[in-house]
């Protein structure tokens, strides 16, 4: 009788519980370890000879998410995040925990590279460093801080495979 009456209560209550939990954001460090997109896909993309494993930003609440609350991201791992044409959004850390460099891509050319974006823990919105887009553009990838001087990407450089994305 004790079995039949709580061991379904208890499962609901477990449930929910988990439910709750993933909606505050309290268990995104599972999904921080698979490094995945909400269609569990990592697309690539190429830069000179560097390859590069990205999720997939392309709707206001995954570009809004970001890379929000990683403490990690694997090397040669990113997010790209696909806007329409005539763009100019502007980026900031909120939430961030690992430092990036913010590439700025238009017509499948890098037109400016923010290195080495530090996060800003425990800075209200207000006050968090904006980085404007330099000019209209396509794409934005964020990778690891450094990522760009370690591969010598620069200003001008080609991305192959964002008609894939």
């Amino acid at each position: 009788m004790f079995e039949s009456i709580f061991l379904p209560l208890i499962a609901v209550a477990a449930f929910i519980t988990v439910v709750g939990l993933l909606s505050q954001g309290k268990l995104d460090f599972l999904t921080n370890k698979l490094n995945v997109n909400d269609t569990g896909q990592l697309k690539t993309i190429q830069i000179g000879d560097v390859n590069i494993s990205v999720e997939v930003a392309n709707t206001n609440e995954a570009r809004s998410k970001g890379l929000s609350n990683r403490t990690s991201l694997k090397e040669n791992n990113g997010m790209v995040f696909i806007f329409g044409e005539n763009t100019k959004p502007t980026f900031w850390m909120k939430d961030t925990k690992i430092p990036l460099d913010i590439i700025w891509i238009n017509d499948n050319k890098i037109v400016l590279i923010n290195k080495n974006v530090e996060p800003e823990p425990n800075t209200n919105d207000v006050d968090l460093k904006r980085y404007p887009a330099p000019s209209e553009i396509d794409y934005v990838l964020e990778v690891n801080a450094g990522f760009s001087d370690k591969n010598n990407i620069t200003a001008g450089s080609t991305v192959q495979r964002l008609s894939d994305l």
